[in-house]
């Protein structure tokens, strides 16, 4: 056995995404990190639960989400160039990439965390034995993340934390029961099956579970070949200790999985002859255990009321998720799910703990009551909090100051610079240079028509069309078939909320009487002039006499959706439930909208990097195209920072349930250069050649100029480039 003794200037422990993004996140601002784990891989080990749900922009979709930026965004772009099948080992390689590439940043796998050591109230250091290697590793920093998951470290700490549910009278959430309890969310372990191309038997182990004697069969879906997060529901242990009955738990989650192959395989009613169990896990996948407390308790409130929180720093979209305490064997529904009616913000102050002054927070084990934890809980949020709190300890350290006197506004400008996901927030950097530039663009998307039809939509239920609306939306045509003379109705709503892509507030009704007729466009006159840019939501109310035309493609900054009814057993009204892109992902209504300000070469300097209140990119109308930044005298220009259009509406999760046929995101741009003005010329100083990522940062020769122009040559499959900021440094 080896002792040792090792400092770094940030100790993140846990290696799951949010552990990653801290880490990765507090290495690219110069500190060294220290990231220890009791795992053998890191990021979405395929032997625990494994969902990456997403959060982000708009909301809709098969599972009410859209996707993120920052790291995670950077995951999930790499990980569909190099794994568009969803293999989750290579997910796994995907993730050790992006910490391997870090040289500030110091791996310990295998390496279990176990004595904290504190001097006046403060972490000093945590020591780990790291398995195989047999050494005895205490790690030193002036400033600690627990992204454990189920927060050990800040427990042998002596943060203040919660497990269990809070009673309904601490916070006034509806969904929280009336007297406070102990009881969490259950555990789940998921396997894999495959089809054998011959005849395979399976004899059970003694071990195994007969589900006929439960309530399983009738109240849970079971399908031969399903495998992986269908099989969520096999859940155990809400009613037990999550961490001290973590083996009573995967004994009873394994009797389960076996006996449910053993329906499959051998009552008869399945055709499953060829098929095989090729995997089990064996760590069961913990949803829920410690929330520590920080100077604010994120609650239901604040998650279906979306707070606008003034230090926000992270953001989540799913639901509040919640399960009950029986799990598998219990005889009501195996979630209870509300939706906010868009994405949430995420505090600063839910990130750090109340009394122990170095200790931050990443992952399920933020500052949040049980209801809201519903909704944090799930990965690709916790990586987004990851990445605020491993910025925040990188600022920490470098200013010598505890988390709770992290200046706040320094914290937001920082991960805005670093493409991190803060909504609704404007990057105002003084050191950013086209701040004080023009933009000017050899052409510019500045109509919304689409003209080309492929099918008809029946408007058998509502259908929505949103539209950017910058600086009017005067009028809007569609183009239909009509069975019959009838009245199209045309609800025109305000999503109230920038992140919203929901029908909030009605501010106009419009009725239009409707010819018999086909491929005929219908004038609705609006005359909508908002007092700044926005969305519109248009609800176009069923009409049995009506088709609407669809053509075969998206269109920047519009959604179309259509509505669905709600289940009995969900709250109402649920917006978001209620409206999806079933049937209408990447495609659009045909309509016309009129001239549009919404892709100015402007937007591209306003300081938003992600959708809100508008799409807030330049978007050309043709290829090649240039955008060209110009100051009225010159600057010292070092660096320049890109960041392109990953359409943060697309579903990237394929590692368990959902595939995207596309390698490389269509909206980027692909073959780009960077220009200066000199001499009257115009001088290359990078190039860009076949581009897969959103955020490029090009570090170039000292040079002082006037202008500065990015000239796109090609994208990766649409017809228009797409630029969503560009920043310039000296």
């Amino acid at each position: 056995m080896r002792s040792e003794t090792l400092s770094h200037d940030v100790t993140v422990v846990g290696g799951g995404l949010a552990g990653v993004s801290a880490a990765v996140a507090a290495a690219r601002l110069g500190r060294t990190v220290a990231l220890v784990t009791n795992r053998p891989v890191l990021g979405g080990n395929s032997s625990s639960e494994v969902r990456v749900w997403v959060v982000g922009a708009t909301g809709h979709g098969k599972n009410h989400h859209a996707r993120e930026g920052g790291i995670m965004g950077e995951l999930f772009l790499e990980n569909q160039y190099r794994n568009p099948q969803g293999n989750p080992y290579f997910w796994d390689t995907t993730v050790l990439d992006l910490v391997r590439q870090e040289p500030n940043i110091a791996l310990f796998l295998n390496t279990d965390v176990r004595e904290v050591s504190c001097a006046e109230g403060r972490i000093s250091s945590v020591t780990g034995w790291m398995m195989g290697s047999e050494r005895l590793i205490t790690f030193a920093s002036p400033i600690f993340l627990d992204c454990t998951g189920d927060g050990l470290v800040g427990h042998l700490a002596g943060a203040s934390h919660r497990i269990g549910r809070e009673g309904r009278a601490e916070y006034g959430e509806p969904w929280a029961p009336e007297v406070p309890d102990d009881i969490t969310l259950g555990s789940t372990l998921l396997f894999y099956t495959k089809d054998a191309g011959e005849p395979v038997r399976y004899v059970p182990p003694s071990f195994a579970k007969d589900i006929t004697t439960t309530s399983i069969p009738e109240r849970r879906i079971i399908r031969a070949g399903d495998n992986g997060c269908a099989y969520w529901w096999i859940e155990f242990g809400g009613e037990l200790d999550t961490v001290h009955d973590n083996d009573r738990i995967r004994d009873e989650l394994w009797s389960v999985i076996y006996g449910i192959w053993d329906y499959i395989k051998n009552s008869g009613k399945f055709d499953a002859e060829t098929m095989t169990l090729e995997w089990v896990g064996s760590l069961p996948g913990k949803r829920e255990y410690r929330r520590f407390l920080g100077d604010h308790v994120l609650t239901q409130h604040d998650v279906l009321g979306q707070t606008p929180f003034d230090d926000r720093v992270a953001f989540g979209g799913w639901s509040i998720d919640l399960h009950p305490p029986q799990g598998m064997y219990a005889k009501e529904d195996g979630a209870k799910q509300r939706y906010a009616d868009g994405i949430y913000h995420i505090p600063y102050r839910c990130l750090y703990s109340r009394n122990v002054p170095n200790l931050l927070m990443a992952g399920r084990n933020i500052s949040a009551s049980h209801v809201a934890f519903g909704s944090t809980r799930v990965m690709a949020t916790c990586a987004t909090i990851g990445q605020a709190a491993g910025t925040a300890a990188a600022l920490c350290v470098a200013g010598g100051v505890p988390p709770s006197e992290l200046d706040v506004r320094d914290l937001q400008t920082t991960l805005l610079r670093e493409d991190g996901s803060v909504i609704g927030v404007p990057y105002e950097d003084s050191a950013d240079l086209a701040r004080t530039a023009a933009a000017a663009a050899s052409s510019t998307l500045s109509l919304l028509e689409v003209e080309t039809s492929a099918e008809t939509w029946p408007l058998a239920a509502d259908a929505g069309l949103i539209l950017p609306v910058d600086p009017a939306l005067d009028a809007v045509e569609l183009m239909l078939d009509a069975a019959a003379a009838t009245e199209l109705v045309v609800d025109l709503y305000d999503p109230v909320l920038g992140q919203n892509y929901v029908p909030r507030r009605l501010i106009s009704s419009h009725g239009v009487a409707v010819e018999p007729g086909k491929n005929q466009w219908v004038r609705v006159e609006l005359s909508f002039q908002p007092g700044q840019a926005q969305n519109a939501f248009l609800r176009i109310r069923a009409n049995p006499d009506v088709s609407l035309h669809v053509a075969d493609r998206p269109t920047p900054g519009v959604l179309c959706l259509t509505r669905v009814p709600l289940r009995p057993q969900d709250e109402t009204p649920q917006l978001l439930r209620e409206w999806s892109d079933a049937g209408l992902l990447r495609r659009t209504f045909c309509f016309r909208a009129g001239p549009t300000d919404a892709f100015a070469p402007s937007r591209a300097l306003d300081g938003f990097q992600r959708p809100h209140a508008g799409p807030h990119m330049w978007v050309s109308d043709t290829l090649p195209a240039t955008l060209e930044l110009s100051w009225p005298s010159p600057v010292p220009i070092g660096r320049v920072d890109l960041l392109a259009d990953d359409d943060v509406n697309e579903d990237l999760i394929n590692l368990h349930h959902h595939r995207t046929p596309f390698e490389v995101m269509p909206t980027l741009i692909r073959d780009y250069r960077l220009e200066v003005r000199q001499g009257g010329g115009w001088r290359t100083v990078a190039e860009v050649r076949g581009n897969r990522r959103r955020r490029n940062v090009h570090d170039i020769e000292a040079v002082t100029t006037d202008a500065l122009r990015i000239v796109v040559d090609s994208g990766n499959g649409t017809p228009h480039a797409h630029v969503v900021a560009v920043r310039v440094y000296e």
